[in-house]
């Protein structure tokens, strides 16, 4: 199914929404819980599936759905439709401080590999499936490596990275990252996971046991503050009760 073709406006600094514009009748997609506000004309509806493919049937869609919940995701996703003769806004937020990054899909080769936490909404034609890691190792040691999200499609996708952005081009090197650092890659960059130095390194040197480590060419998209980092500050802050 080609995507509906969809306009778009990134609002905010550290705090970033995105507001999709949507011509009458035209649809995007977005995980439970991301919008923030709408137009009167947007009309929207929970439902299995990603809306990709029209024909595919109750089954089709309960076994995408499924698939769903392995990533930890809701079981339904959110449809927001143009039911209105002009054009009609609906904004998205990601759910902790950070920014949007919009992908053009058709740019990239049609597919983007992203964290399960990191997608955040697209237009419709948009196929959403998981892709998961390669090697088993990747799955026990890899923490939030272990299920990847695979966004499909030829047009808009939008990611949210928490704090800063930063987006890296591989021409053939590795790039060995933290594994919560990471939100999304292109088509011909291959993941894995290593272990991150000598024993000593891994029990005292503060950065975990294991990194990702992206090769071959394309793009990689980080984020300076992943919400598991975030969450494990805030929760080492908090007063033990007594």
């Amino acid at each position: 199914m080609k995507s509906h073709e969809v306009e778009y406006r990134i609002t905010g600094g550290d705090l970033q929404v995105v507001e999709v514009e949507l011509d009458p009748g035209e649809t995007v997609i977005a995980e439970a819980g991301a919008m923030c506000w709408m137009d009167g004309d947007i009309e929207f509806a929970a439902r299995m599936g990603d809306g990709s493919a029209a024909d595919g049937g109750f089954f089709g869609k309960l076994l995408g759905a499924g698939k769903r919940l392995v990533t930890g995701e809701s079981l339904f996703m959110t449809h927001f439709t143009n039911q209105g003769q002009a054009k009609a806004s609906v904004a998205f937020a990601g759910q902790v401080p950070g920014h949007v990054v919009p992908v053009d899909l058709a740019e990239i080769g049609g597919e983007l590999i992203c964290q399960r936490d990191a997608f955040l909404c697209a237009a419709r034609g948009t196929r959403i499936d998981v892709a998961f890691s390669k090697r088993l190792g990747a799955g026990f040691f890899g923490g939030e490596g272990f299920v990847l999200q695979r966004l499909r499609g030829d047009g808009l996708a939008f990611v949210h990275a928490g704090g800063a952005v930063v987006r890296k081009e591989l021409q053939g090197g590795t790039l060995r990252v933290d594994t919560g650092c990471l939100v999304a890659f292109t088509p011909g960059v291959s993941y894995d996971i290593g272990l991150s130095g000598g024993l000593k390194s891994m029990m005292f040197g503060g950065e975990g046991a294991f990194l990702a480590a992206l090769s071959g060419h394309g793009t990689v998209f980080l984020q300076s503050m992943p919400f598991n980092r975030l969450a494990d500050r805030i929760t080492a802050l908090i007063p033990e009760k007594k």
